[in-house]
């Protein structure tokens, strides 16, 4: 089974699923609506970017067993894992304004973190630490799929 990272077919199918959310689309789990979600995934690529910053908990077993299961694991993440609280639209993620021009810039992130060189993706994840390229990618396309599975898509 190959694992699914940001390539140009998965880049197309998650931005296939995210024009299909729409802001009453509701959860099938979590305290995310649609439209916090969309914010919370664009701040999330913003700070594999660089744009934004997180506190860590950079740890032995985060960076080694929990990113390993993350990663590697063949199964969907599970629900209900906490994020960090400035990734977090109900504490101190980017508020969500307005939805389309929202839904647009998440597009725009997508697509421009896909095409970063390696050296350019040097922000440390703030559980997992450091990655290389393919699993920067390969955590693009599991977190974006994990909170569109959230609603359904």
């Amino acid at each position: 089974m190959q694992m699914q990272t940001l390539d140009s077919s998965t880049i197309k199918d998650l931005l296939d699923r995210l024009q299909r959310i729409r802001p009453e689309t509701r959860a099938i789990w979590g305290r995310m609506n649609a439209h916090q979600m969309v914010c919370h995934l664009r701040d999330s690529f913003g700070l594999a970017m660089g744009d934004k910053t997180a506190s860590e908990d950079i740890n032995f077993f985060n960076r080694t067993l929990i990113k390993w299961v993350a990663l590697y694991a063949p199964f969907p993440w599970p629900e209900g894992v906490p994020t960090r609280p400035e990734m977090d639209q109900l504490r101190g993620g980017t508020p969500p304004v307005e939805f389309s021009r929202d839904k647009a810039a998440l597009a725009a992130a997508i697509e421009r973190f896909a095409r970063q060189p390696a050296t350019v993706q040097s922000s440390r994840h703030p559980i997992f630490g450091k990655l290389t390229r393919w699993e920067w990618m390969r955590w693009g396309y599991l977190h974006a799929d994990h909170h569109f599975r959230q609603f359904g898509l």
